[in-house]
């Protein structure tokens, strides 16, 4: 439904989208992730018509974009900084899109009823947008964009001002609406849980790239770089030496797959890799063992990360419930899993991201 194909823009001689190719089915969800000046604003708004490219083509149900207004393009974008009338009301706002659209007055109504309360502003119509909080305004920008039912909506950071509460409510019920309205949604986010909740699919984007694209449940099982695997939060990624099935690593000698080629390489440990063992629970009989001891905990809601400093003087994080929690100082057993050891090719060390706090498995 979407193509985008060879894009290229550049700003004098910064490169902010790199010979992009991208596609998004009709009615599914995409959503661009990666690092702020990654050109994932710039991506959109070369879509939406508001950037010109300097090479490369965008197709939307087989029609070539290009020459093309905005206006033109049935294309609704939400802007990261909102871009609402000031002077207006909330109800003016929201209805502006299925205004130009030439709907009836009931049909505008009722656009800017659904839309309003989807964000938990009903009863707002009639306030002016400069009487709004930043969080508020953008639930109005994230409104009008879904009130206009364009053919391809785009979101930029869709999510980010808003409180913990009503974005995991949006969470939960954004997708669900928007499939109900049949939309192809592109989204551009850099925060993971966000775009691992929202999308079909997801992209990672670098350097005006798309370095993977996948499930969310593919980019968490199968990282294909060493920046995706930091980017969606892995934290336990080190370099490896592999021969005869062995990978020696920070952490010891860990079994890989025979297929793996030897070399230099990188391990990774997927985020359910580790656990601490519990005697009195049944072991696997493949699993790793490592000795260490507890040297920190961090409160993470219903669990804790726990820091363990292995035999080999490596750090790791485990996540368990907190009633699980050893005592610092504690001696404990590691049981790694070889199902989440996944090899990547040998490159250097990516500027490392915030991981994100994992969920926990029972033990």
């Amino acid at each position: 439904m979407l193509e985008v194909r060879g894009l290229t823009v550049r700003y004098g001689d910064h490169v902010a989208v790199a010979d992009l190719d991208l596609q998004a089915d009709e009615g599914e969800g995409v959503c661009v992730l990666g690092p702020s000046g990654c050109g994932k604003s710039t991506l959109l708004r070369a879509i939406a018509g508001l950037v010109l490219p300097d090479a490369g083509h965008v197709t939307l149900d087989d029609r070539d974009l290009g020459g093309l207004r905005p206006d033109q393009r049935r294309v609704g974008l939400m802007f990261q900084d909102h871009a609402l009338f000031p002077h207006r009301s909330v109800a003016a706002n929201v209805g502006f899109g299925p205004r130009m659209q030439g709907l009836t007055r009931d049909e505008i109504d009722q656009r800017v009823e659904d839309a309003l309360s989807l964000v938990d502003l009903a009863g707002t119509g009639e306030r002016t947008v400069t009487s709004l909080s930043g969080g508020e305004q953008q639930r109005v920008a994230l409104a009008r964009a879904i009130a206009a039912q364009p053919k391809l909506l785009m979101l930029d950071e869709p999510l980010g001002s808003l409180d913990r509460a009503l974005r995991d409510r949006l969470l939960t019920e954004l997708p669900r609406l928007l499939r109900e309205l049949g939309t192809t949604v592109l989204y551009v986010t850099h925060d993971q849980d966000e775009a691992l909740a929202l999308a079909d699919r997801v992209a990672v984007m670098r350097s005006g790239r798309i370095e993977q694209v996948g499930t969310p449940d593919a980019l968490w099982r199968s990282p294909s770089t060493v920046f995706v695997a930091r980017f969606l939060g892995l934290e336990h990624i080190y370099d490896a030496h592999i021969e005869d099935g062995i990978a020696t690593t920070p952490l010891g000698a860990l079994p890989v797959a025979e297929r793996t080629a030897g070399g230099k390489a990188t391990l990774v440990l997927l985020l359910d890799a580790l656990r601490i063992v519990d005697p009195e629970l049944p072991r696997r009989p493949d699993e790793i063992e490592l000795s260490g001891e507890v040297v920190g905990h961090r409160f993470a809601g219903d669990h804790l990360r726990v820091r363990v400093r292995t035999s080999t003087d490596v750090e790791v994080t485990v996540p368990i419930w907190r009633r699980d929690a050893p005592r610092l100082g504690d001696g404990v057993t590691l049981a790694v899993d070889p199902d989440a050891i996944r090899i990547l090719p040998a490159e250097p060390a990516a500027t490392p991201q915030a991981p994100v706090s994992p969920t926990p498995t029972r033990q």
